[in-house]
């Protein structure tokens, strides 16, 4: 008897061992992967796509500058610099305003949509510019074309890297943009050298095929992480009921309505003061584009270590010290070494604003939604900053007024990026923020 209540019992142990072990082979099966950072060839292949995705945004768009110089001398000779602007300035804005529908479009789950979509209409404007002869014609292919693709480009390019990195999220985020600074070297040199040889349509059709073949690389190898598990919104208004959230907005919006006009009137000031000539004046623009590389990496390495708003606020207090300096430059390597450094500590300002914010998003899944009402916001800065530069040169035909804009607009933004890092730090000074 005793032997035969041990054999059931012993039966009843299997059994309720068996069913454990079935509950844990269904709970292994039900969890997600574990996810990792930092680490692994995926993980990698993201920051060179993304780097060609800032290779065609923001690289395209700091070819601009070449651009303005040949329509004032050539193609739109006597049409104001100030009206010649408002192309670039379309494209600035337009790649900053349409965050508001690519960030939550991203946050749904559209990533690779809007970089396939950006592949067709970013060649396809480029294509339209080198057959333009009008301004309007101008305004509609290099302004609402090239810049609603820079658009569909830009928030991918930021927004996808939290999805992967954490402690060396800055440096992903630095190598990445690299690729804007390195563009706007590659594009300028590449349509200067072609429009001599073989005319400024053809150049620019070379732009467009390099375009494509380069966005072709970050589709094939990008990929979100994140599928959406809730419908997303355009906006988040609790956002803006955080301080720093929206100072830091403003700050953004401050600094991108005078940054801008130190590269697109910096080679009309050198040559038209006649501190360069035309061949040096074109390549002041290549050198600070080089010098940004650097200017993006560096910084952005250190904010893994420091933090990225401890980065952020002296590189737009050194840029906005630049722009001041500018009003006493006056010789050739005066001139030249002003541009290196403008666009080396510039390079911070440009770059590490995406990783603040991914800093100060609680959710990564709403990151795309709020870069995009910040980028919104911002891209108001870029539509009329120029312009008004242009406005001013032409109302005083001096050069000093724009410098002086140009400096006031980012220490303004460099005493409101101050308030945003005591309003996430106190006044502690050791603090990563």
């Amino acid at each position: 008897m005793g032997s035969t209540n041990l054999d059931i019992e012993q039966k009843i142990l299997d059994s309720s061992a068996q069913e454990n072990a079935n509950s844990n082979i269904s709970n292994s099966t039900d969890k997600e992967p574990e996810l990792t950072f930092d680490t692994g060839l995926q993980t990698w292949l993201q920051v060179l796509g993304s780097f060609f995705l800032f290779f065609n945004s923001w690289g395209i768009i700091n070819t601009w500058g070449a651009y303005q110089t040949y329509y004032e001398r050539e193609l739109l000779a006597g049409t104001s610099s100030s009206t010649i602007a408002w192309i670039g300035s379309l494209q600035s804005f337009l790649l900053m305003m349409v965050g508001v529908i690519t960030g939550p479009l991203f946050d749904a789950g559209y990533f690779r949509s809007l970089i396939i979509f950006a592949a067709f209409l970013l060649p396809f404007g480029l294509m339209m510019t080198s057959l333009a002869t009008k301004y309007w014609q101008l305004i509609l292919s290099q302004g609402i074309c090239v810049g609603l693709a820079a658009g569909c480009l830009f928030v991918p390019s930021v927004a996808i890297l939290p999805q992967y990195f954490r402690r060396k999220r800055g440096l992903a985020n630095g190598l990445a943009a690299s690729g804007s600074s390195i563009g706007g070297v590659i594009y300028p040199i590449m349509f200067d050298q072609l429009q001599k040889k073989v005319g400024v349509a053809w150049a620019t059709r070379a732009l467009g095929f390099v375009c494509f073949g380069t966005i072709c690389i970050s589709i094939s190898i990008m990929r979100s992480r994140f599928q959406p598990k809730e419908k997303r919104k355009l906006y988040q208004l609790s956002a803006l009921k955080e301080p720093a959230f929206t100072i830091f907005a403003i700050a953004m919006f401050m600094g991108f309505l005078g940054f801008y006009n130190f590269l697109f009137y910096v080679q009309s000031y050198a040559i038209e003061t006649g501190i360069v000539d035309a061949n040096l004046g074109f390549y002041l623009l290549s050198m600070l584009n080089a010098a940004s590389t650097f200017g993006r990496i560096a910084p952005n390495f250190l904010a893994d270590h420091v933090g990225p708003l401890n980065m952020l606020t002296p590189a737009v207090t050194i840029t906005a010290t630049l722009a001041f300096v500018w009003i006493g430059v006056h010789t050739v390597p005066g001139i030249i070494i002003l541009a290196v450094f403008y666009g080396f500590f510039s390079g911070g300002f440009v770059s590490l604003p995406p990783v603040v914010m991914a800093s100060m998003t609680p959710d990564v899944r709403d990151l795309g939604t709020r870069l995009g009402m910040v980028f919104a916001i911002t891209s108001i800065g870029l539509l009329i900053g120029t312009p008004i530069g242009g406005a001013i040169l032409a109302d005083t035909n001096q050069f000093l007024g724009v410098q002086l804009f140009t400096a006031c607009c980012l220490a303004t933004s460099a005493i409101l990026m101050t308030c945003v890092r005591f309003l996430r730090s106190g006044l502690k000074f050791h603090v990563k923020a």
